[in-house]
């Protein structure tokens, strides 16, 4: 299958969040595109933290964009040039106050490769001790809860976590953990 030959692209707006461009792109078969838009979000990493007496370690945290409190798994956002473990310690430490003994990348993922071009770096995250208060951003608001395996299980089986790639985070972390 052959690429599509990128002819020009525009920025239409950016912002250190999201940013949208409009490409024009010439397709195999020879017609135009002129009208496709790539969202450009920050590479960004999910966390599935198991503590050392086995807990999930779960938050919930207001989405302003789904206007609703949502049951998630840590994650955040990389710096540029960031390495995607040092992300995943560095905003599990932040957003929960935990650290981990063993730390293991379970998968990559495009949240939207049609339309996005980020990558969502997971991994599973083992041995958690509490080390710390959290240490949050000024915007951020994160309540920490710690739960049995099987109720994340179950949780996540009636569809309870609220983003798509971290409940793909978990089924991966539940099958490395022959838990699925």
């Amino acid at each position: 299958m052959e690429k599509w030959k990128l002819l020009s692209s525009e920025y239409i707006s950016k912002a250190p969040w999201a940013t949208l461009r409009r490409d024009t792109c010439q397709l195999p078969n020879g017609s135009i595109n002129d009208h496709y838009y790539v969202l450009e979000y920050p590479n960004w990493v999910n966390m599935v933290g198991i503590t050392e007496d086995n807990k999930l370690i779960v938050i919930k945290q207001y989405r302003h964009a789904a206007g609703e409190v949502i049951l998630e798994i840590p994650a955040g956002t990389m710096e540029e040039g960031e390495d995607p473990q040092f992300t995943a310690e560095r905003e599990m430490l932040e957003e929960t106050g935990y650290s981990f003994t063993k730390i293991e990348k379970i998968a990559e993922l495009y949240a939207n490769p049609a339309t996005s071009k980020n990558i969502t770096h997971t991994y599973l995250m083992q041995g958690g001790k509490k080390t710390q208060e959290q240490d949050l951003d000024e915007s951020e608001q994160i309540d920490v809860y710690l739960i049995s395996i099987e109720e994340a299980k179950e949780l996540l089986l009636q569809n309870k976590f609220g983003q798509a790639l971290q409940s793909s985070a978990l089924f991966y972390a539940f099958h490395k953990l022959k838990i699925f």
